[in-house]
């Protein structure tokens, strides 16, 4: 399902770039794809899908 129609970016993209690159703020995803850059309409949806995947991704401790 697009969730950026301006600019084409489907949930799944989002998912993807999410469990790719672990942004840690929308600021930082809108970076990776081109996603609330027109209208904003997105922001929403897309920052609710990304504490979605965030969620889903394993925690990874560092090792000092």
């Amino acid at each position: 399902m697009y969730i950026c129609l301006c600019n084409a970016v489907s949930d799944k993209t989002i998912r993807e770039a999410v469990r790719r690159y672990q942004p840690k703020s929308i600021q930082h995803l809108r970076q990776i794809i081109p996603v609330g850059k027109q209208c904003g309409k997105c922001i929403r949806a897309t920052r609710e899908i990304m504490d979605e995947e965030l969620q889903c991704l394993p925690q990874y401790k560092e090792i000092a």
